[in-house]
């Protein structure tokens, strides 16, 4: 279906713009203008706020069922904290009740960097930075801390004292360097302290049944324990199991959201779900993610349960998270042409032809607002998801991929600039970047979880990466998403189906992607330190292998002005070509499960960082004052209720304190 040139500018308006919600939502705000969408930062970090567009228009059954769904998640938090790492809830506690008990001086240096500490952790859901996965070291004294443990009647062990201040323990919460050990070096919770990869490996290899084209989520749900004997275990997070009391409480407000669901199909996927929370079947999960997949009508949808593997460095584990999410009907509507399409793409896909999917089944693509984030989408949070992960569900059954669309304004509206100024080269490029920036990143961000996720196949008898690809699987996958939107971008195609309105949208994306690849995202990483974390790495072995591969014909070069580093591209063309021959490159390592093809892709170009030119970019990066991470507090949903305890209507209040928030959290939402 093609689009009007007029069509196309309303969905660019729709896409670029928050809609204002009813002046009764806001009792901070009266209008869309005066909205702060952010309320401070600290650290590397700044906090935003998002509104919920056109709440109000929503019967009252479908509010219900977003507060239903909201609370199952929020019920959930504690959970992502122990999943991170064994003393975290512990120490999250302890900070907790200094803050909200201390009597003592408050107006001093130690008690600002004890709040920055608190605020840290908070963000990060534990001890470990959220992004970077190194510990986070406080800035005050043990001799301090304890002043305030004892003023607050409380004691922590010395384990729990070390795991806080000694930087040589626990030091990674996710460790991908395989000298170090994969689980040894890593603090995160999945694993007992002294089980190793190798022992992981063999423990699986002995029960994954690899003689069926529908192979379950081995791992996905259990922590992996040494027993009394030295045999290693699962112990499942169920009801009445590990995490149950927090499970319990997710399963009382899913309970409650069967009974206002929008129709069977997603009542069945609900149900499906409540049922995989009290047995911890994993055929049951699948079961529910094919109901889930297939429940597309209606106009609220959410996420809930283990689900992103990134944490786990084997890739078993899923971490917890909610996100609760309500359509934007015109938006969504405008891109379904994306999904409709979804065959062309994979038909002229440059992959091989016995990688391509014969049949892309069930891909939607929804525009939706957040109503609420939990576990390990909040604060930090996605801006795109496609689920389910499980690659004969997207092959047989399809998936969903959605856009979190107010999530993504809010960023925009939030943020004060200066990043694209420092990091382009010339006026021309500054000005593409500033026409077309938000329609390139958006229309990336579509294509990667829409077409990207949903594309290629494993080859018969291979097993799943996290089997073949291990500590690689999730960088592959994401870089190989990233390539997919990379090279159709910047496809004609795009413009005939009136989704863009020229390919400069495209090579606006492909300047952004180099810059931020090469340069930018560099001011993530401490001195000194290798890239870690699997987004950050596959950005950086699509851009270092494709300007590698374009250094003959001066594809993308790389200039000095000023003293400063940038990479200007000079053939658009035979760039997507580059990036064509690697997404070929990267679906054969997926496809046939090669690993050492993976290992070498990932170390030789992801991994390492040039010390000269990263001290370039922190000294750069620093002049602007601009926190390299943003998170968000959530809405505040608010029952009404009548004299016999019915719901008559539910409302937004937008909370500004970060702080007031997580306290709140931390008081109704503790069940572990």
């Amino acid at each position: 279906m093609t689009k009007s040139m007029k069509t196309l500018f309303i969905w660019l308006v729709l896409l670029v713009s928050t809609l204002a919600c009813q002046q009764q939502d806001v009792p901070q705000s009266t209008s869309e203008d005066d909205f702060e969408y952010s309320t401070e930062q600290f650290a590397d970090l700044k906090i935003y706020r998002y509104r919920i567009p056109n709440f109000d228009e929503l019967k009252l059954n479908q509010k219900k069922l977003v507060y239903y769904l909201a609370q199952a998640g929020l019920s959930g938090r504690d959970i992502i904290y122990d999943q991170n790492y064994r003393h975290n809830l512990t120490i999250r506690k302890a900070l907790e009740n200094i803050v909200s008990n201390y009597t003592g001086d408050r107006s001093d240096a130690n008690w600002a960097q004890l709040m920055e500490y608190t605020k840290r952790v908070w963000f990060s859901n534990g001890i470990h930075h959220h992004y970077s996965m190194a510990k986070i070291i406080p800035e005050f004294s043990p001799e301090y801390f304890d002043t305030l443990l004892h003023a607050t009647n409380q004691e922590l062990s010395n384990e729990v004292l070390d795991a806080i201040f000694d930087p040589s323990v626990d030091n990674k919460k996710v460790n991908l360097d395989e000298s170090k050990g994969l689980l040894l070096g890593s603090a995160t919770n999945f694993y007992d302290p002294d089980v190793t990869a190798d022992e992981v490996e063999q423990y699986y290899s002995q029960i994954i049944n690899k003689n069926t084209d529908q192979p379950l989520s081995y791992g996905l749900n259990a922590k992996l324990v040494k027993n009394e004997d030295g045999q290693l275990e699962e112990i499942v997070w169920k009801s009445n199991g590990l995490y149950g009391t927090a499970i319990d409480q997710i399963i009382y407000w899913l309970d409650k959201a069967t009974t206002v669901a929008e129709n069977d199909a997603q009542k069945k996927a609900l149900e499906l779900l409540i049922s995989y929370y009290q047995t911890g079947d994993l055929k049951i999960w699948d079961d529910y993610n094919v109901a889930w997949t297939s429940a597309t009508e209606g106009d609220i949808d959410y996420i809930n349960s283990f689900i992103e593997v990134y944490n786990d460095p084997l890739g078993y584990r899923g971490s917890f998270e909610s996100i609760v999410q309500i359509k934007d009907f015109e938006a969504s509507d405008r891109m379904q042409v994306l999904s409709d399409n979804a065959q062309w793409f994979e038909d002229n896909s440059p992959i091989m032809d016995e990688h391509k999917k014969s049949n892309v089944v069930g891909v939607s693509y929804k525009v939706v607002n957040v109503a609420s984030e939990s576990g390990d989408a909040s604060p930090s949070t996605p801006i795109g998801v496609n689920l389910p992960n499980a690659n004969w569900i997207r092959s047989q059954h399809g998936s969903k991929s959605v856009s979190l669309g107010n999530i993504i304004d809010a960023y925009k509206k939030g943020s004060s600039g200066g990043m694209t100024e420092e990091f382009t080269f010339s006026k021309e490029e500054a000005a593409r970047a500033e026409k077309y920036g938000v329609l390139g990143d958006k229309m990336h961000t579509a294509l990667h979880e829409v077409i990207g996720h949903a594309s290629g196949q494993i080859n018969p008898g291979v097993g799943t990466p996290k089997e073949t690809l291990k500590n690689y699987a999730s960088t592959l996958e994401e870089g190989r998403a990233d390539l997919v939107g990379l090279y159709f971008i910047m496809d004609p195609k795009l413009v005939e189906l009136g989704l863009i309105p020229s390919q400069e949208v495209g090579m606006e994306e492909y300047d952004s992607y180099i810059r931020n690849g090469m340069l930018a995202q560099l001011r993530r990483i401490e001195p000194g330190e290798s890239i870690e974390e699997a987004h950050m790495r596959n950005r950086a072995w699509v851009s270092n292998w494709s300007y590698e591969q374009g250094l003959t014909d001066n594809v993308i070069e790389k200039v000095m002005r000023d003293n400063k580093t940038y990479y200007v591209i000079h053939d658009y063309e035979k760039l997507r070509e580059i990036f064509g021959q690697l997404l070929r490159e990267t679906q054969r390592i997926k496809s046939e499960g090669d690993y050492q093809a993976a290992k070498d892709l990932v170390e030789n170009y992801g991994v390492k960082v040039d010390p000269v030119i990263h001290s370039e970019i922190l000294a750069r990066t620093e002049k602007l004052d601009i926190a390299p991470y943003g998170g968000f507090i959530n809405p505040l949903l608010v029952p009404n209720a009548d004299s016999d305890g019915n719901i008559t209507d539910i409302t937004i209040e937008y909370p500004e304190d970060f702080t007031e928030q997580m306290l709140y959290y931390a008081k109704k939402y503790s069940f572990l």
